[in-house]
């Protein structure tokens, strides 16, 4: 090979090895979509006195008012690994309720939320208000896109957004 053959062959060993070293693999982000909603939690202890749920959410001048329909919550019980790191766990009722209000677009600006309940014989329980932020968050990296939640916990004491 004659010093024409060997220029070329290091010029293309160069372009393709820097080639690889500036074009990382792209990340791949998981293909699921956010629901625009308010998530709410009644506590297990106040549960058993919440027969009916409405809320009204107000952001950017818009509200939404809706009846909620509640599930009860779980707890995930873990089950261990065996030796070859196979884990698991499983769902287990944990005495809560919960339930979401959906929304036609979610934000960080400040919410107002109100809770409407009544007892399961039908009287009507206090009603609770809440101001808060929803919160932002990139749970599978910056290359995924921001995540926006409001999820609150519904008690004997009041509203309070959720940790």
């Amino acid at each position: 090979m004659g010093k024409p053959g060997v220029l070329l062959a290091l010029m293309t060993t160069a372009v393709l090895t820097s080639g690889c070293y500036y074009y990382p693999a792209p990340t791949p982000c998981p293909m699921i979509a956010q629901a625009s909603a308010v998530s709410v939690t009644v506590a297990r202890e106040y549960a058993p006195q919440v027969g009916s749920l409405r809320l009204k959410a107000c952001q950017d001048g818009v509200c939404k008012e809706a009846g909620v329909e509640l599930f009860p919550g779980t707890a995930s019980i873990d089950q261990g690994c065996t030796p070859e790191g196979v884990c698991s766990a499983t769902a287990s009722p944990d005495g809560t309720m919960i339930g979401m209000l959906m929304l036609e677009f979610l934000t960080e600006a400040p919410m107002a939320l109100t809770a409407t309940a009544a007892a399961p014989d039908g009287s009507a329980l206090p009603v609770r208000t809440l101001n808060f932020r929803p919160r932002g968050a990139y749970p599978y990296g910056e290359q995924c896109g921001k995540f926006v939640t409001a999820s609150v916990i519904l008690d004997s004491q009041g509203l309070r957004q959720a940790a």
